[in-house]
């Protein structure tokens, strides 16, 4: 039996379309997993380190650490019209060099931010942390992410929908790409796609079983909402587009990727294609 190391983010749509694995639902005779519950900017640490075997991590990272790691086409995070928002106090105007906390240097919306706002002060700080840091002054604006998108104090109010600078950049009607997963090139290829396979089928029976799974998370306290706002944050970002990247993400991630490379965050421009697992390599071992 080889046991992997798998990293997911505790925010609610991860744990959703991990835990078909976790509860046995979806198992495999030679590979087993062994996950960890981390916050985003870590896993991505972690991703760059290479010190888990897959790891979920924001598609901002991925031209970094593309020749150690390989994109895998299943438990994807899109926004389509929505997604991290910029917060501050109501009423409070924003300088050109504001102090706003963002909740990791390598994830999707602080790329998109720091192109946006080049002037501002940036602290980095867990995601759990941002709302009450803009509520004490000690910042003057956070960008709020995960399920903290859903519901924040009524003394703060939006300053900036991140998908506005994302639609700005782009100039196309395409979703925001903000979490996928990877996984080691060291592994066998033969490993790799099992290991894909196993996670989109966890992510397809988590989506026919929505109401079960929803249940059983909630009832061991592994989220931080309430059913309602459970069912609304998984709409949004669990849903059957998590499933497997379609060309219109791949179109998305493409695009993130050359505007990375356009400001001088990358330095080559990838193409998301050559990122992706090989999955005509089963057919041609098999033939």
């Amino acid at each position: 039996m080889r046991v992997l190391q798998i990293g997911h983010s505790p925010d609610a749509d991860d744990l959703f379309m991990y835990y078909a694995i976790a509860f046995g639902w979806v198992s495999h005779e030679n590979i087993a997993f062994h996950n960890l519950a981390l916050d985003i900017q870590t896993l991505n640490q972690k991703a760059l380190q290479g010190t888990l075997d897959i790891s979920a991590i924001s598609f901002s990272v991925y031209p970094l650490l593309f020749q150690e790691q390989c994109l895998l086409r299943t438990g994807v995070s899109f926004g389509k019209g929505y997604g991290p928002k910029l917060i501050k106090k109501k009423g409070k105007s924003l300088k050109r060099n504001f102090k706003v906390a963002l909740s990791g240097a390598h994830t999707t919306n602080a790329m998109l931010f720091k192109i946006a706002y080049p002037n501002a002060r940036i602290v980095y700080k867990n995601f759990l942390d941002i709302e009450n840091a803009v509520l004490s002054g000690e910042v003057d604006a956070g960008v709020l992410i995960h399920e903290s998108i859903l519901q924040y104090d009524e003394n703060l109010e939006i300053e900036r929908e991140i998908c506005e600078i994302w639609c700005a950049l782009n100039k196309q009607d395409l979703p925001l790409p903000l979490g996928g997963m990877c996984i080691r090139r060291s592994l066998p290829l033969s490993v790799a796609i099992i290991c894909e396979q196993m996670l989109t089928k966890a992510v397809k029976i988590a989506l026919e079983n929505k109401s079960l799974l929803s249940k059983m998370l909630e009832e061991r306290n592994l989220i931080r909402v309430d059913s309602n706002q459970l069912e609304t944050y998984l709409n949004l970002y669990a849903n059957e587009d998590s499933i497997s990247l379609s060309q219109t993400q791949l179109n998305a991630i493409n695009a993130l990727f050359k505007i990375g490379y356009d400001y001088k965050i990358y330095t080559q421009i990838l193409s998301v294609e050559d990122c992706l697992i090989p999955l005509e390599y089963a057919d041609f071992r098999n033939s």
